[in-house]
């Protein structure tokens, strides 16, 4: 097994509390490696785990899981545990997994899945869909789509993820959240291949020839996977291709890096919106590629 077997990695460091006296990793943490690199695996798929076994009417039940060793993991290594979808049964998914460090193989492993009704735990025929999205995501197909449109065609998809996200989670009031500008504001809606819409943003125009990004939220078990960016450089596109030159944005705080990585700039100074503190950012268009 070599690391070209895996497009898909998650990356830990070995910290104190896994090793022994000998700085070796216990061996029944390799385990928990591969079942928390499963849990990034639904991440990369954009699939917000519990709504989406919700929707497939089913669950994920563990019915066999075995490694292999073939080197120890020391204490600090950084170590990079593949993970792939080998096969998908009529109601089982194989998943193997690798945990390397660099390009050294130290463990093997494998988890088996069984598909199954949560309340008897009763096997279950794995859905269709859900076979298309491990079977696309593999070969490398996208998991997401981009919609841009006005409110009246996304508006239903957008608004509860914005009330997740900013009234439930954040509590901005919602006579902060909702305005007038979100009529004639451009609207993006990032679906996953289930059709589930899991983050959103808006483009306004803020003069002439700039643009305003703004209401980008993400649902929360995706945040890190790359959703929110494509929103983001979805709206960008349709302010270059009307012409716009710049596009600003008010950023929370907590979010600069995240802006600053895709080119943003930081200007004036900080403030205070809706009682969160915020910056603003700007970057000419078209945004640059990373």
């Amino acid at each position: 097994m070599t690391r070209s077997e895996f497009r898909f990695f998650h990356r830990l460091r070995v910290r104190w509390a896994e090793v022994d006296m000998q700085k070796i990793v216990f061996n029944a943490h390799y385990l928990m490696y591969l079942d928390t690199a499963v849990a990034d695996y639904w991440r990369a798929l954009a699939l917000p785990y519990e709504e989406a076994m919700h929707r497939l009417q089913g669950d994920l039940y563990v019915k066999k899981a075995t490694i292999e060793f073939h080197a120890s993991a020391r204490m600090d290594d950084q170590l990079d545990i593949g993970l792939r979808c080998a096969r998908i049964g009529n109601s089982s998914m194989q998943f193997l997994g690798g945990i390397f460090r660099g390009d050294q193989l130290l463990i093997t492993g494998e988890l088996l899945y069984v598909f199954a009704d949560p309340a008897t735990q009763t096997s279950r025929p794995v859905p269709g869909p859900l076979r298309e999205i491990l079977g696309g995501y593999e070969v490398g197909e996208p998991v997401t789509q981009v919609r841009t449109g006005a409110w009246a065609q996304l508006g239903a998809d957008a608004s509860p993820i914005r009330t997740r996200v900013f009234v439930e989670e954040q509590r901005i009031p919602a006579d902060l959240e909702w305005d007038a500008d979100d009529a004639t504001a451009v609207h993006a809606v990032a679906y996953n291949r289930l059709g589930q819409a899991v983050a959103t943003g808006r483009l306004l125009q803020a003069g002439s020839g700039v643009a305003k990004i703004g209401r980008m939220a993400v649902h929360q078990v995706l945040r890190g996977a790359g959703v929110g960016e494509q929103v983001l450089r979805s709206l960008a596109q349709v302010a270059h291709d009307r012409g716009d030159r710049e596009v600003v944005l008010h950023a929370q705080r907590s979010a600069e890096g995240f802006y600053r990585k895709l080119g943003f700039t930081v200007r004036g100074e900080p403030f205070e919106e809706a009682g969160i503190p915020h910056i603003e950012m700007a970057a000419p268009l078209p945004l640059a590629q990373r």
